[in-house]
């Protein structure tokens, strides 16, 4: 094929979980009421017409950003059709983030739009009970550009906290 260049890097990224008491209604109900929602048609909207990069992160923050700094951008309830085949488990795969954490990673490296928004897993945990919270850490997976590992070592701390604080059946 000509001019078609084919590239690998390998990676190693890390998986973290986070367990807790709550059931995962419970915790998801926590997650979400510290999350904004993502309204992508309005989002797409905001950035034509936003006038400067002030005005438009003002507007994302005002009018998507929930408490904890992220949004969610989509809900996949893999629970629901597990069933069909056997599997009796909750696992909810929800992308979140924010296009105001994103840029300061996508503006050195655009090839991190390929991990942000980040993606979480909520289970069941059977037999013990209570649930779980599983993601990848985002600065294991955004390459070795030291501009883009500083944002997304930031983004690893603001994540874990969220999760941390959202899982914590004391709170």
């Amino acid at each position: 094929m000509s001019g078609v260049s084919v590239s690998q890097t390998e990676f190693h990224g890390i998986r973290v979980r986070v367990d807790s008491a709550l059931t995962v209604d419970q915790l998801a109900q926590r997650l979400r009421a510290r999350m904004g929602r993502a309204d992508l048609v309005q989002l797409g909207v905001l950035a034509r017409e936003a006038a400067t990069e002030e005005e438009y992160a003002r507007e994302v923050e005002r009018r998507f950003v929930g408490e904890s700094g992220f949004m969610l951008f989509a809900e996949l309830d893999h629970g629901a059709w597990l069933s069909r085949f056997g599997v009796r488990r909750q696992a909810l795969r929800w992308i979140l983030g924010n296009p105001l954490i994103a840029i300061t990673m996508l503006r050195h490296d655009v090839t991190a739009g390929l991990f942000a928004p980040v993606e979480i897993l909520l289970t069941d945990r059977q037999p013990e009970g209570g649930s779980s919270v599983t993601y990848l850490k985002p600065s294991t997976l955004m390459g070795s550009n030291p501009k883009v590992l500083e944002a997304a070592r930031a983004l690893d701390e603001k994540l874990a906290s969220f999760i941390t604080r959202s899982a914590n059946a004391d709170d």
